[in-house]
């Protein structure tokens, strides 16, 4: 077993309460290394051909719908007591709680958004999108990791991790499992296909991430220890692996319909 590295979540303080977080950075940086990256796709491939200007609204509309769904998601979908009987509490961001998948329905909403009002084809754009969102989930779930949070369950192999709150016992580092999966194997997956120019089948790429996605999230909640306001379904199950299936089933409606797409043309 392993020792949780002595890793502090704060960088450096700046005034007061405000301070530098390797969570901030890490979001930071995915966002930025993810924004340069949809520029070079666009300039090399001759997609939309957005200007600078365009991006950078884009980025904005990113931000504000991936914050926003995924706080309303985690108090929807994984917490909704706190909004009944604290609805103030959903604003204090400070004490953590962000869902996935409601910042990816968030995501969603704010692209179409943007790509209505640019008059671009909405599946078109989440494809493209589909090839960078990786880099956003990699460096995030390595700020996990350092900020000792969303643990894995109790494990004996010999790379588990005895982490603070997580009682004396090893437990399966799940956040760097979400790293290489989630992270590098599925952007190296959506950027295989980005290359063999399947994003000329409209909407086939936002399925593949869609699937892969669900599919790979789905197992490491095996190995990732649940909310334990929530706890467990059957004994085995959680609540994440059913948000992961809806993603699985969505994904194959995108791709039944990017087939019927390419047969019209």
């Amino acid at each position: 077993m392993l020792k949780f590295p002595d890793i502090d979540p704060v960088i450096f303080h700046i005034y007061g309460p405000i301070s530098l977080r390797w969570y901030s950075l890490a979001y930071i940086t995915g966002l930025v290394v993810g924004y340069f990256y949809f520029k070079h796709i666009d300039k090399k491939y001759k997609i939309f051909g957005l200007a600078s200007e365009k991006v950078d609204s884009l980025l904005a509309y990113i931000v504000f719908g991936i914050i926003l769904g995924g706080r309303l998601g985690y108090v929807i979908l994984y917490n909704p007591k706190m909004f009944l009987y604290d609805p103030i509490n959903i604003l204090n961001t400070l004490q953590g709680g962000m869902s996935f998948h409601g910042g990816l329905v968030g995501f969603c909403i704010s692209t179409y958004i943007f790509a209505r009002k640019n008059n671009i084809i909405f599946l078109k754009l989440l494809d493209i999108l589909s090839c960078l969102a990786s880099i956003v989930i990699f460096f995030g779930r390595i700020a996990n990791f350092i900020n000792a949070e969303l643990f894995g369950r109790v494990t004996n192999m010999p790379w588990g991790i005895i982490f603070p709150g997580g009682g004396p016992i090893p437990r399966h580092p799940s956040q760097l499992y979400e790293a290489l999966t989630e992270g590098l194997i599925l952007f190296l997956i959506q950027n295989y296909l980005l290359h063999k120019k399947q994003y000329k089948k409209t909407g086939l790429l936002s399925a593949s991430f869609g699937f892969f996605y669900g599919a790979m999230r789905f197992i490491i909640e095996f190995f990732r220890e649940p909310d334990g306001h929530i706890g467990y379904f059957f004994d085995i199950f959680n609540i994440g692996q059913f948000y992961c299936l809806i993603m699985i089933i969505i994904s194959f409606f995108i791709y039944r319909h990017s087939q019927k797409l390419s047969v019209k043309r």
